[in-house]
């Protein structure tokens, strides 16, 4: 899912607290304590992007062949997975970029932070829409059948991508560090998230308005389907056709709640990053523990990782797509080892008869 990172906010806290006592010894010590923290934190990062990618790839693949893709809840799963995908592939390398590694322009420093932020917000618009449509589903069943087509979830789709371009590029507008800004005319500074994002963006605007606000309504929706699920499941069927709407409750609320697990894991590891960011804005910046901060950036990116887990062991369809690539990839195995079996069974025939015309 993504995810919103503040990277340098570790590098702030550090310069901060290394004021507090300026004796070599403390200040080689807290040095290489930092360094020691930065490769660890390198090291974790390029695991979580390995497994972001390979997991990902392999949801889409999946659904992907399975034509699942063309029911309108998997087009957005799909949605959300690519988002996954790009965090491996592009938010985590930059993230470890804006931890004060590179010298970039300003605005180059602010578009990378913000195509950071970008993913997070995607992640968070793909999951409300999921939300929705079950919301509808389960409400309205008869017609949601009849209006919700595939094409009106790509159409969803790319309005989750759409409406979270502005949204995360703010600072590229204006909204961004006015000192840094100010330092760096005609010059290239030492990219740093926290640097050009100020923390009035990441708290009030990114936080409240772009993330919380929408799991508070997502869990609200997932509260009321399951309450409505399960009110019509507490009435035993009498004839066909309520067995039959008995079964599919019974789907939709298995399905419901792997998607609201989806839905409770990215609130869990992104939560602990914005706090942070809360009581750094609201107590300065040498308040959060730097491993703290660290760890918390670590969990965010993580969520890209598990959701794949998660689909491969709660939703049933995915599950099955899976287990096909899997023995797909099996049976191709035994082909080409036959193939090779019987090429060199060939070449050793080839090669006795040469041999006997030889020798007649």
């Amino acid at each position: 899912m993504r995810s919103m990172i503040n990277g340098t906010t570790c590098s702030v806290s550090c310069s901060h607290s290394d004021t507090l006592d300026r004796s070599p010894s403390n200040i080689s010590r807290t040095g290489r304590t930092m360094d020691v923290c930065r490769v660890i934190y390198t090291v974790v990062e390029v695991l979580i992007a390995i497994s972001c990618c390979l997991g990902n790839l392999l949801v889409i693949l999946a659904l992907w062949t399975s034509k699942s893709i063309q029911k309108p809840t998997f087009c957005l799963i799909v949605s959300l997975a690519v988002a996954d995908l790009m965090v491996g592939c592009i938010a985590i390398p930059l993230a470890v970029i804006v931890d004060g590694r590179v010298n970039t322009s300003f605005y180059g420093c602010v578009f990378i932070s913000c195509v950071i932020i970008l993913l997070t917000v995607v992640s968070v618009l793909s999951l409300a829409a999921i939300a929705v449509d079950r919301f509808l589903r389960v409400y309205v069943p008869i017609r949601y059948k009849r209006t919700v087509t595939q094409k009106h979830s790509w159409l969803v789709v790319a309005a989750c991508w759409l409406v979270a371009i502005p949204l995360s590029f703010a600072p590229m507008l204006g909204w961004y560090e006015q000192k840094t800004f100010t330092e760096s005319v005609n010059s290239t500074i030492l990219c740093e998230f926290m640097a050009v994002i100020p923390m009035s963006y990441l708290v009030y605007f990114n936080f409240f308005l772009c993330t919380l606000i929408p799991l508070v309504i997502m869990a609200a929706l997932y509260g009321c389907i399951f309450c409505t699920i399960r009110r019509n499941l507490r009435e035993k069927p009498g004839n066909s056709v309520q067995t039959q709407s008995y079964n599919y409750l019974k789907k939709e609320k298995q399905l419901a709640a792997s998607l609201s697990l989806v839905l409770a894991l990215f609130a869990l590891c992104l939560l602990p990053l914005h706090i942070m960011n809360c009581i750094t804005y609201i107590g300065g910046s040498n308040v959060v523990p730097v491993p703290a901060l660290y760890f918390a950036i670590l969990l965010s990116h993580a969520n890209s990782a598990v959701n794949p887990v998660v689909y491969a062991f709660k939703i049933e369809k995915i599950k099955t797509a899976y287990l096909k690539i899997w023995q797909r990839c099996i049976e191709c195995r035994e082909e080409n080892q036959a193939s090779q079996s019987s090429q060199t069974t060939d070449n050793n025939l080839s090669d006795n008869s040469a041999s006997k015309k030889r020798l007649s």
